[in-house]
């Protein structure tokens, strides 16, 4: 989420005249690596920053305006991105300290000095100015050439620095924030959620299982009639087809006179004897 290292500058010595020494301005070369692993998430955006802590000299008086740039470059010594700001004019855009040291008259200076010399002169205090130059406000590292060093340059060969610091912050939105920034509420927020939505899902089952939907005496009434005119049509219809089938079975009956003779003359000799008897 956050990644800050020191820079440290030094001049070229690749001058075209060897007569001036400081014949180029500060560079830095910085790793982006941390334990030899990328520092920036993909994806993520980023807001890199340089602070620069200034002694508050005439010299650096003197400068004024001043630029910085700085450029990432991946692990083939490609250039991934670069960044030309200067100072003054990043300060309007970002809300930062303003690209140069604060103007002070000699009067203020000499009442600042004689109030806080006592401060001066135990050295708990400097006459210094810190300033802040957003370098890139959203940056996000390419996936497919991560920026493993940066270089950084600042267009002054006589300005001066006590210290420099590059800091890099990820810019979290949504989720992102909240779970950064408030961890602790997070958490707190996201058990109770899970906790309600179980409870909720908990009670319900309960009173399904406790209180059953129950049908009224007319629902029973109206039920147990339907039922009985379905059975009785069933049985009809059962009825119907058990006399049908033996008909269609058997065909229509064929009688024979030779066989309509035998069976008078077995009921007529049945007739005489019940008589004997």
């Amino acid at each position: 989420a956050a990644f800050s290292t020191p820079v440290h500058y030094y001049y070229r010595t690749d001058c075209e005249s060897p007569s001036s020494f400081l014949c180029s301005h500060p560079v830095s070369n910085v790793s982006l690596m941390r334990d030899k692993k990328h520092a920036l998430t993909f994806g993520q955006i980023y807001r890199i920053y340089l602070q620069l802590e200034m002694p508050d000299s005439p010299a650096n008086q003197q400068v004024g305006m001043f630029m910085i740039k700085m450029a990432c470059f991946s692990q083939d010594g490609e250039q991934v991105a670069t960044s030309a700001r200067s100072a003054s004019q990043l300060q309007k855009a970002s809300s930062s300290r303003i690209g140069m040291l604060r103007y002070q008259s000699d009067l203020l200076k000499t009442l600042g000095t004689l109030l806080f010399l006592p401060v001066f002169l135990s050295g708990a205090a400097e006459q210094k100015q810190v300033l802040e130059v957003e370098l890139f406000s959203e940056y996000t590292d390419d996936p497919y050439s991560p920026s493993v060093t940066a270089v950084i340059e600042i267009m002054s060969s006589t300005i001066q620095i006590y210290s420099s610091q590059l800091y890099i912050h990820a810019h979290f939105t949504g989720i992102r924030y909240l779970l950064f920034y408030f961890p602790v509420l997070s958490a707190i927020a996201g058990v109770l959620s899970n906790f309600i939505f179980l409870s909720f899902l908990f009670i319900l089952s309960y009173t399904r299982q406790l209180f059953k939907v129950e049908q009224t005496p007319e629902q029973v009434m109206t039920d147990d009639h339907l039922e009985l005119v379905e059975n009785r049509n069933k049985e009809l219809q059962d009825g119907n087809a058990a006399a049908a089938n033996p008909a269609e079975l058997l065909g229509p009956l064929q009688t024979d006179p030779s066989d309509l003779s035998q069976e008078e003359s077995h009921l007529q000799f049945g007739n005489t004897t019940e008589p004997q008897n």
